[in-house]
């Protein structure tokens, strides 16, 4: 009797476990693994979204990609992307949580400045910037460095550096985000390790790469991953600052398959190019979890 109603618990706390977890469930089917697999579907199909038309074509999209000079040079573009905006972000993110976590003077003040940006709608952080940027004299940027006798350059229209300003807009605008995880990190740090090094006569730089950054190492492997992933599938700076340009020099692969999708209206072949920044994001992950017991202070 006692075993019959310690089965029926059991049974009911599985149906309630199960009920608790179904609404999350349902949305995770419909709108992450329904999505997936039909942008699988629609890669091997020559899918025109204007005219509804659809027919199958096997892998000819993902050959057509290989043909594609406009694909290479948005592959090139996100990893120059990435490459710039992963680095800076880790470097500024970690060493201003170090600072932050040290309780020096104005830490409330620098942490709500840092911060402010993630709380900002995307769209208005892209709009303001592009005020700001303007060329000859009109932005604020060039009026300043006018008055330093410094003549700015059209920095969103220029080959040289629409680039490099789309990179260091989308860094600031994601900056504090990671500061806040890094905090949390360095205040975890054991105070007793770092304090008995300190004794053994550990001075700063020492202090940070022997004993510091290896207890970091974990939470560095994370934040890098979704840094990562962040990067590769950029697209509201993109489009609300230069739209792809000048002369395609900051089309990015989500904004290329934007374009496929919505502008040209070839489903298909934009779904081929999500499969492939699917796959890359995926091999990239892949890759830094793989590794991460070579670089981290944690072996399990």
């Amino acid at each position: 009797m006692r075993q019959q109603t310690l089965r029926m618990r059991t049974r009911k706390d599985t149906i309630i476990g199960w009920a608790f977890i179904a609404p999350q469930m349902a949305g995770f089917v419909l709108f992450v693994l329904l999505p997936l697999f039909s942008v699988f579907l629609y890669s091997m199909q020559e899918k025109n979204l204007l005219f509804g038309t659809s027919v199958f074509s096997g892998f000819d999209n993902f050959v057509s990609l290989a043909k594609d000079p406009l694909f290479a040079k948005s592959l090139v573009n996100t990893l120059i992307f990435s490459a710039g905006v992963v680095p800076l972000n880790l470097v500024f993110s970690l060493l201003l949580a170090l600072y932050l976590g040290g309780g020096k003077g104005g830490t409330r003040f620098v942490r709500s400045i840092i911060f402010l940006p993630v709380v900002t709608s995307g769209v208005a952080w892209a709009i303001v910037w592009k005020y700001l940027l303007q060329g000859g004299t009109a932005g604020p940027v060039n009026w300043f460095l006018d008055l330093l006798g410094i003549a700015g350059p059209n920095w969103l229209f220029e080959k040289g550096w629409a680039m490099g300003s789309v990179i260091v807009t989308r860094v600031m605008k994601n900056l504090g985000m990671n500061v806040l995880i890094f905090m949390g990190a360095v205040l975890n740090m054991p105070g007793d390790v770092i304090e008995a090094a300190r004794i053994d006569g550990a001075k700063r730089f020492t202090l940070f790469f022997r004993i510091k950054l290896p207890l970091l190492m974990p939470t560095v492997m994370m934040v890098s991953i979704v840094t990562i992933i962040g990067s590769m599938r950029v697209f509201d700076t993109i489009k609300l600052m230069t739209d792809g340009g000048p002369e395609g020099s900051t089309m990015v692969m989500v904004y290329y398959i934007y374009h496929q999708a919505f502008r040209m209206f070839d489903t298909g072949f934009a779904s081929a190019l999500a499969v492939v920044l699917f796959l890359i994001v995926l091999a990239l992950t892949a890759i830094q979890w793989l590794g991460r017991k070579r670089i981290s202070y944690y072996e399990s």
